[in-house]
């Protein structure tokens, strides 16, 4: 079985992090949600993906609107719509900007497997608040997420 080993020092963080397996780097590209979806899907966070639309929270292009048209995990950079700069050639390239400098305000729910992960954040947050108490959505997640055996065992058959 593998460990997590978790660590203080900087060098071994960005170490981690720079070493991590590509398919691991998906929700360090994690962004805020607006306030509106933080109430409508009960959960602070989300990894981005392409077509959510974000709004810029820092730097030169704060406050500017636009789809995300690439997510780069190996940079852990996302590109959005209409962030541009020009080459000394005068050609127009996409400026990178970090996933955590952003908000959603809109997102790209044409995945399934997306509305699984904010079901299932909302119910995980929701639990919480109930400080112990059984809740509905946790037992339906519970249902879809345990394999139902559909073989049964027979004892003693002498």
């Amino acid at each position: 079985m593998h460990m997590k080993t978790k660590t203080r020092k900087p060098g071994k963080q960005r170490k981690k992090l720079y070493n991590k397996p590509h398919h691991r780097r998906g929700n360090v590209l994690s962004a805020h949600l607006s306030s509106e979806l933080k109430e409508s899907h009960n959960t602070r966070s989300i990894p981005v993906r392409t077509g959510d639309t974000v709004r810029v929270l820092r730097g030169d292009y704060k406050g500017f609107e636009g789809k995300i048209l690439r997510v780069d995990k190996k940079n852990y950079r996302i590109s959005i719509e209409g962030i541009t700069r020009e080459k000394a050639d005068g050609t127009p390239v996409n400026v990178p900007v970090h996933a955590s400098k952003v908000e959603v305000v809109r997102l790209n729910m044409g995945d399934k497997w997306r509305d699984r992960i904010l079901k299932r954040k909302g119910a995980i947050k929701e639990a919480q608040k109930l400080e112990g108490e059984p809740s509905e959505k946790m037992g339906e997640l519970k249902a879809l997420e345990e394999p139902v055996e559909t073989t049964s065992k027979v004892e003693g058959g002498k």
